[in-house]
């Protein structure tokens, strides 16, 4: 993280000197009354699909369940509120695992509070609708969810255009497994 002024520049102190090179006095009173705050760095979430066969099975399931939502937006509830949530807020997105591999993406647009039917307070992590596919990357299996840092996250798949040849998904998910991307 690093400090920035209001106008999200990197903040300098008066007629452009560092605050760096006041007086430690000096400085605390610059950096006190200045308009600061700390900038958000993006951080991902990793989610196992479980149950889903394939990418196409998880996009049919989440229209399914987008249709019960009162905005229409798929949406995952999970028991745990993500601390860091203005970083995963700051444009960061949920990584599917499906047959442990990391096969999709969503961005993530908002996070709501839900109550469960047992009067316990949840997260709803709700999604843009697209899904986008990444390369094949595998995963171990875990419980829950994990934070996924930008530089660790695989990238995404280039849209298919007419006249490319289609690589099978099941070789895509074969190369994955012996790191060939």
């Amino acid at each position: 993280m690093r400090a920035v002024n209001a106008a999200g520049g990197a903040f300098d102190g008066p007629r452009g000197v560092s605050p760096s090179r006041f007086h430690p006095l000096v400085r605390s009173l610059v950096l006190r009354h200045a308009p600061l705050h700390i900038a958000a760095m993006t951080t991902h979430i990793l989610k196992l699909s479980v149950g889903t066969e394939s990418v196409d099975d998880l996009e049919a399931w989440q229209k399914l369940r987008a249709e019960q939502a009162p905005d229409g937006l798929p949406r995952h509830v999970t028991r745990m509120w993500p601390k860091r949530a203005d970083e995963v807020l700051d444009g960061g997105s949920i990584y599917w695992v499906i047959k442990g591999l990391v096969l999709a993406r969503q961005r993530i647009l908002r996070l709501d509070p839900v109550e469960g039917a047992d009067g316990i307070q949840r997260c709803a992590m709700v999604f843009e609708p697209k899904l986008f596919r990444t390369e094949p990357a595998p995963r171990r299996p875990f419980q829950g969810w994990r934070y996924l840092k930008p530089e660790d996250a695989p990238r995404d798949m280039p849209e298919y255009r007419e006249g490319d040849d289609e690589l099978p998904p099941e070789l895509a998910e074969a190369l994955a497994e012996f790191g060939l991307r």
